[in-house]
């Protein structure tokens, strides 16, 4: 089959299902945010979950929506990077992004069967690690399938989670008992807890507005598309953190308790053993359209690097029936099984800063190209002229930055040594193609 046939051969998905697979990537849910609250008090958790957003989602999603009219291509913003900083900085967008999946591309699995704990006692060890392999192949088989699949099951997923959250806050806010803004920060806490791992996390939470600009070529017109699915899920990711967590804080309380899981606890206090029961049935749901939509994302880096000559051509093999690069998916979900027995842990305090660094770039590349490439059609503009473009540029660097500086002695120097790999790599891979760098 050519390369036109393959291409045509891709089963593309229209703004509806953009939408929700987009919302899957970038939150989820509520679930994972309420280590926050202990670590930066419930107060600053909900400054956070508010105030973040008009810093990093915001502004991302603004360069997002420029750059995917300007160049709706297959790799997204590693290709963006590319063609405003050359080849060095494009390949560390590229994989940067890709080694930061495998961070949690096998966590997604782990919590998945931490939560089916909850409903099978026994399943431990070797059974723990079998259902997590489980779903890592079944996710796979839905990816193979295309990003059509991907995103009617990545919409019947998020609406099944909806219901419970939905329930929580209503049946919450009709039961508030307690001030959810206080203390605003937890008492005899390390400044650097509250301001470096607290802020790790909200950036962590409102990360990935920029990745599904690697799958621009399966979206049906992503030059209308891209800009109205982000101006929809910014706002619906805010709300579906900050409801819950105020409802939950408002009516269970007990702010010195909340930790990984805690929202079934608090579903439980608010409504009962049914909501709990259902509240965990959504965050466990909720681990699976995370990992679903992370292989649709993060399988297109190494399939755009394969074509661009860095990694090798074997990936770039699309499947004969679905168009879809099926070595590129089969070969990351393969090192997220290996990676299977880990679990989040101090994993996202690491992962940060391989996001943050593709995210810098993501938006200087948007500054470099407005230079450079002026006469480029621009189907969507970041509004504001130079100021506009100062601020999405200028408030993502500077988030980073804060919450980097802030972070403990193992994100310092697991982060660096991670974004140090990446040059290492550059250099064998230029020495080995016999070029000079």
């Amino acid at each position: 089959m050519t390369a036109h046939n393959q291409s045509s051969a891709l089963r593309k998905t229209g703004l509806f299902y953009l939408v929700f697979v987009m919302f899957s990537y970038t939150t989820g849910g509520p679930f994972g945010l309420e280590d926050m609250v202990t670590t930066s008090g419930p107060g600053m958790t909900l400054i956070y979950l508010l105030v973040l957003p008009f810093f990093w989602c915001v502004p991302v999603s603004l360069v997002s929506a420029e750059l995917t009219t300007a160049m709706p291509v297959e790799g997204g913003f590693y290709r963006w990077t590319r063609a405003a900083f050359g080849d060095f900085w494009g390949f560390l967008a590229g994989w940067w992004n890709w080694s930061a999946s495998f961070l949690l591309g096998g966590a997604y699995a782990v919590l998945f069967a931490d939560y089916l704990v909850y409903y099978c006692p026994g399943l431990r060890g070797w059974k723990h690690y079998a259902v997590s392999l489980a779903l890592i192949a079944v996710i796979t088989w839905i990816n193979l399938r295309g990003i059509q699949t991907v995103s009617q099951v990545a919409t019947a997923l998020e609406l099944f989670i909806f219901l419970p959250v939905a329930a929580m806050i209503a049946i919450g806010l009709a039961h508030w008992n307690h001030n959810p803004l206080v203390p605003l920060i937890p008492p005899r806490q390390p400044t650097f807890k509250i301001f470096g791992v607290g802020l790790a996390l909200g950036l962590w939470l409102y990360s990935g507005y920029e990745q599904l600009s690697t799958v621009a070529e399966e979206v049906e017109n992503p030059q209308r598309s891209y800009p109205l699915a982000l101006a929809a899920v910014v706002p619906l990711s805010m709300a579906a953190y900050f409801l819950p967590t105020f409802a939950g804080l408002a009516s269970a309380g007990n702010w010195e308790n909340w930790h990984t899981g805690f929202f079934s606890d608090a579903a439980r206090m608010i409504g009962g053993p049914w909501l709990g029961t259902w509240m965990t049935l959504a965050a466990m749901i909720g681990n699976v359209a995370l990992l679903n939509s992370t292989v649709l994302t993060t399988t297109r880096m190494p399939f755009a690097m394969a074509e661009d000559g860095y990694l090798s051509a074997a990936l770039t093999r699309r499947h004969s029936r679905y168009g879809t690069p099926w070595l590129a998916i089969v070969v990351s979900t393969a090192i997220y099984a290996l990676l299977a027995w880990q679990s989040l842990g101090q994993l996202i305090s690491v992962y940060i800063w391989l996001r943050s660094a593709t995210t810098v770039l993501t938006v200087l590349s948007a500054w470099k190209l407005r230079r450079t490439r002026p006469e480029m059609r621009r189907a969507f503009r970041i509004p504001g002229g130079r100021m506009g473009l100062l601020y999405v540029v200028g408030a993502p660097v500077v988030m980073a930055v804060v919450a980097l500086l802030g972070g403990d002695r193992f994100a310092t120097m697991g982060g660096a040594m991670a974004m140090a790999l990446g040059p290492v790599l550059y250099l064998l891979l230029r020495t080995t193609r016999g070029e000079k760098v």
